[in-house]
Formats: C-alpha cells, sequence, structure tokens
C-alpha cells in the first residue's frame, strides 16, 4: 500500500485559514475514497470530507461550507482547503486512502487567539 504524508497544520487565529495536503508515495488514481478525518484531544476520531475520482464530495455538517477537499491524480496528492477555522477545529487531521487501515501519520491544526 502507498504510504501517505500529511503536511500544511499549524496555529492559526480563529477565521483564519490553513491549506493540508497529504501525498502519496504511488499512484492515488484507483484509490477511493480518500478522506480526511481529525481526532481531537479527548474524543474518537471523526470522518471530515471524502472525495472519489469522478470528483464527488462529500463532507460532515461541521464543516460544510468552510472546508473544500480536492486531489490531484497526477501529483498523488489530496488537499484540504480550511476556511473561517474556529477553535473547535483542533485536531490532528489525518488522511485515509480506501477504506482500510492506510493512514497517514496526522499533522496538528490548533485554532487558537
Amino acid at each position: 500500500q502507498v504510504q501517505l504524508v500529511e503536511s500544511g497544520g499549524g496555529l492559526v487565529q480563529p477565521g483564519g485559514s490553513l491549506r493540508l495536503s497529504c501525498a502519496a508515495s504511488g499512484s492515488i488514481f484507483r484509490l477511493n475514497p480518500m478522506g480526511w478525518y481529525r481526532q481531537a484531544p479527548g474524543k474518537e476520531r471523526e470522518w471530515v470530507a471524502r472525495i472519489i475520482n469522478d470528483g464527488s464530495t462529500t463532507y460532515a455538517d461541521s464543516v460544510k461550507g468552510r472546508f473544500t477537499i480536492s486531489r490531484n491524480n497526477a501529483k498523488n496528492t489530496m488537499y484540504l482547503q480550511m476556511n473561517s477555522l474556529k477553535p473547535e477545529d483542533t485536531a490532528v487531521y489525518y488522511c485515509r486512502a480506501g477504506l482500510g487501515d492506510n493512514w497517514g501519520q496526522g499533522t496538528q491544526v490548533t485554532v487558537s487567539s
């Protein structure tokens, strides 16, 4: 299976933006769906967004209208554009390829003033 590496996390003020990337070590063309998840301290990991090869996307209600998921199969990379960030978006964000146990190591996103 491909290895996944997330990047782009950091500290941002409420209302700010971040763009996360998930770089795969190999082709993601046949990996469907690809998705983003997050886990806040003391909480279970939750699904955030997913995308499949035809470009179809779905989002958790908590991020709909603020986050945008995309993928570039030629670059073997998936992205999560996060706008209008809120303190409750603070979490470690993970990318996942397919529906099995293929996860990245996570990147920390902290939204705080």
